[in-house]
């Protein structure tokens, strides 16, 4: 039997059965996850009190976090525990964590000018986070993977069946901000977080259920070795359900102290920087050292994206909370809950370009891969002016409207859709060789050093309101827009540059010598 031949011993709609338990797999967890995101910065200073800079920090570390641990998650699912087992495990912990998040407590008040939290309830948040957290990174990784295993390496339905399955992706984050964001602020927090839970334990019932589709493609690549005893009675896999465990309570400490995480980033970028370096100009031929250095352009792209896309998590939560009329088509939404309109708008848009780019292929007029990351620049920059406007009306004193934060938002989708695709097909087409997985990981830490980025762009808008006080919505609306303006010459200034840098970046790309 061929390799083609045993891909195919079940369809449905003319792709594996297997891509449907992953795809519905992945959709509850981005349901979940998503839908905690819309909440968290809302919930921190709503609920508990928290102040906006301490907020933005803690949202800064678990977006780290998230981003970082799934390359550690990948390497033990691949090394020893097989994907099955790794999603599994990943799906209890965020399980785990969601319904942890469902505990609120008693609400923070303020007693003599000082907040008052309850401290038992934070504990059992940031154990949630935690969970939620070393979750994501057995899991993430993996169900993305499983995907690919269940094509051969030539199937023509490939391509395809991740794009069904990025999908899933999507549909999970846009029904997952309606749905648990207004939950969560309309009825209360923990509805919110609840709902979320559901949909974990909803994806981990499908993926379960549906191991017969999938064929032993996700099994353990040497399940004797996961049997070997390490320590008396202890084998190796129950060792790594423990090491799990252990790496969930060690999160639960740093994510209580935030700078170590930030901190903690900025080491890893500086070391990452330094091996890169080393790497260059050691182990690389002159061809190689061409497409290295493009690729790392290509990355750092893609880390000034997100460290404004992910505004839309912080910052443009807060100021929709504050300032913003939320009436939408005569629906009154809440700020979490409008975080839908990034899914709402990806759904959209990402037929359409992959429509567009194959048109202006036919007519040469489709823009290089360099080209392309400077327009997604650009558009992330725009789409701080219509923020901007808002802001500057919240000066004057009236709320703005909605419809900025929704022009906003399709500007700065339109941006994603020109730049994300091509970035981790970029890591695999101009990557040395050996080094490919070493890159594929700096893309993913990109994604997570931006997190952190992003938190420290957010504290520059933070508002502190006294016990008793009223928002100053006049000096609240300045100083939003003071960042927002910031961040669209961030932008834009980053795209000018990319520009710039194109011929430079494709001249690397397109260097000929024998790869290794």
């Amino acid at each position: 039997m061929t390799a083609t031949a045993a891909a195919r011993p079940e369809e449905w709609f003319g792709h594996p059965k297997g891509l449907y338990v992953c795809f519905f797999t992945e959709m509850w967890e981005r349901f979940s996850f998503y839908g905690m995101k819309a909440l968290l910065f809302l919930y921190l200073t709503k609920y508990h009190l928290f102040g906006d800079a301490p907020s933005y920090d803690l949202l800064g570390a678990y977006g780290g976090l998230v981003y970082a641990v799934p390359v550690i998650g990948g390497m033990i699912a691949d090394r020893y525990l097989g994907m099955r087992k790794a999603v599994i495990l990943g799906a209890v912990l965020l399980c785990l964590g969601h319904f942890g998040m469902a505990f609120e407590g008693e609400q923070a008040r303020f007693v003599d000018g000082v907040v008052v939290q309850d401290a038992r309830a934070l504990q059992v948040f940031y154990l949630s986070l935690a969970l939620i957290v070393t979750g994501v990174g057995f899991l993430k990784p993996n169900i993305s993977s499983l995907v690919g295993r269940l094509y051969a390496d030539d199937d023509p339905r490939r391509d395809s069946g991740f794009t069904l399955f990025v999908a899933g992706i999507n549909l999970g984050a846009l029904f997952a901000s309606l749905v648990c964001g207004y939950l969560g602020e309309t009825y209360g927090w923990k509805y919110g977080f609840g709902a979320a839970g559901v949909g974990m334990l909803l994806g981990l019932v499908v993926f379960i259920t549906g191991q017969k589709h999938l064929h032993g493609h996700a099994e353990p690549r040497d399940p004797a070795r996961l049997r070997e005893r390490i320590a008396g009675p202890l084998n190796r896999e129950w060792a790594i359900y423990l090491g799990a465990f252990a790496g969930a309570l060690l999160v639960w400490q740093l994510i209580q102290r935030t700078w170590t995480v930030h901190g903690a980033m900025h080491l890893v970028f500086a070391a990452f920087v330094a091996w890169f370096a080393w790497f260059l100009v050691t182990q690389c031929t002159a061809a190689e050292r061409g497409r290295m250095l493009s690729l790392v352009a290509l990355i750092l792209c893609a880390l000034v994206f997100y460290t404004l896309y992910e505004q839309t998590y912080g910052s443009w939560v807060a100021f929709t909370d504050r300032l913003l009329d939320k009436n939408l088509l005569g629906l009154q939404m809440t700020a979490g809950s409008l975080t839908f309109l990034g899914a709402f708008f990806i759904v959209g848009l990402s037929p359409l370009f992959a429509w567009l780019w194959p048109w202006l292929a036919k007519r040469g007029l489709n823009p290089s891969t360099p080209v392309k990351s400077a327009i997604g620049l650009l558009f992330a920059g725009l789409a701080f002016l219509p923020m901007l406007a808002a802001a500057r009306i919240g000066v004057d004193g009236a709320l703005a409207s909605v419809w900025w934060l929704v022009l906003a938002y399709l500007l700065l989708e339109i941006g994603e859709v020109c730049l994300y695709p091509i970035g981790l097909s970029a890591v695999s087409e101009l990557s040395v060789r050996r080094v490919v997985s070493v890159m594929m990981g700096a893309w993913f830490l990109a994604t997570a050093y931006s997190e952190v980025l992003a938190a420290a762009f957010g504290k520059l808008s933070a508002i502190e309101v006294a016990e008793g006080a009223e928002l100053d919505l006049l000096a609240a609306a300045a100083k939003y827009a003071e960042l927002f303006w910031m961040l669209f010459l961030v932008g834009a200034g980053a795209a000018v540059i990319a520009l710039l840098a194109t011929p430079l970046i494709r001249r690397g790309m397109h260097a000929t010598d024998q790869r290794t």
